[in-house]
């Protein structure tokens, strides 16, 4: 995956209300904002929503959509709307588990290599170089050999993936913060290290962290969709879009809503992500530049 490196710019000026009502006024950001927001509330409670348990065989299988199974069921008469919400939730949840990790990690390396310096920065970054040089299909193969197979253990495989570029991007943000003036006046102070990455270059790294934060698990989606298609990611009977799509195959030309519907989901889910983070990432001043 490409890694986004943040350029540096200055704090918004306007306050955050006005930023926020000035993303939301654009129609691209609010469509993006609409439909992020539809696939976290499915995403919530699809416990609630569903209709059936995900993996209950509760009819024929291949049944077209109707009043009583909203999208059919599949080839082995499960519920199909209960398993594209149950699907949902699953690779939001992990996503956003193993981005959320990697954004922990990736941060404080990044922020202590890119504020401290000298030896450990030059450590820090040779090892991201080294790691980052691996085939991400083969990082992703022994991990999945070495943990297995179910939700929990592709967490910290999606944290794997995803720490090295978090590095990057941090250390690049945090070299430009040092440079300023607020942080030259704490040196002069007198504060540590220590102190100056907590209070002065953490709080101003918060806006491109959810930026990134967003991107990524967005990001994670589909790569875990595409594992699970390959089959290295989530099996039976576990819900997911990937693996849906890629049950879809065998009845695609007779029945192709069983592609469509997976497919649908989850492309919606990456063009409101991309569309809301690229409105308020302009509306709050957060510029990147995608490599």
């Amino acid at each position: 995956m490409a890694d986004v490196l943040p350029v540096a710019s200055e704090p918004p000026a306007a306050p955050r209300a006005s930023s926020l009502r000035r993303a939301l006024s654009q129609p691209a950001t609010l469509f993006g904002t609409i439909l992020v927001a539809l696939h976290l509330f499915l995403a919530l409670f699809s416990p609630l929503i569903a209709p059936h348990d995900s993996s209950a065989l509760v009819s024929a299988p291949l049944l077209r959509p109707s009043w009583e199974f909203l999208m059919g069921t599949d080839q082995i008469g499960r519920d199909y709307f209960s398993r594209i919400i149950e699907g949902g939730r699953i690779a939001l949840l992990v996503s956003f588990c193993g981005v959320a990790i990697a954004l922990a990690v990736g941060t404080i390396l990044g922020v202590m290599a890119g504020y401290v310096g000298g030896r450990f920065d030059e450590i820090v970054m040779r090892f991201v170089d080294a790691m980052m040089s691996i085939p991400e299909i083969i990082l992703i193969a022994i991990l999945t050999l070495a943990l297995g197979k179910d939700i929990w253990a592709l967490i910290p495989v999606v944290a794997a993936v995803y720490t090295w570029g978090v590095v990057r991007v941090i250390r690049a943000k945090t070299i430009s913060l040092a440079t300023l003036d607020f942080v030259r006046a704490a040196e002069l102070r007198g504060e540590s290290r220590f102190a100056i990455m907590l209070r002065e270059i953490l709080p101003n790294l918060t806006g491109l962290l959810g930026v990134e934060l967003a991107v990524r698990v967005s990001s994670a989606v589909l790569r875990i969709s595409a594992l699970s298609f390959l089959g290295l990611g989530i099996s039976q009977p576990t819900p997911d879009w990937g693996l849906m799509v890629q049950e879809a195959m065998g009845v695609v030309f007779t029945d192709p809503w069983f592609l469509l519907l997976p497919a649908i989901m989850l492309s919606t889910l990456i063009i409101g992500v991309n569309f809301m983070v690229d409105g308020f990432a302009r509306a709050f001043g957060i510029a990147s530049t995608e490599l």
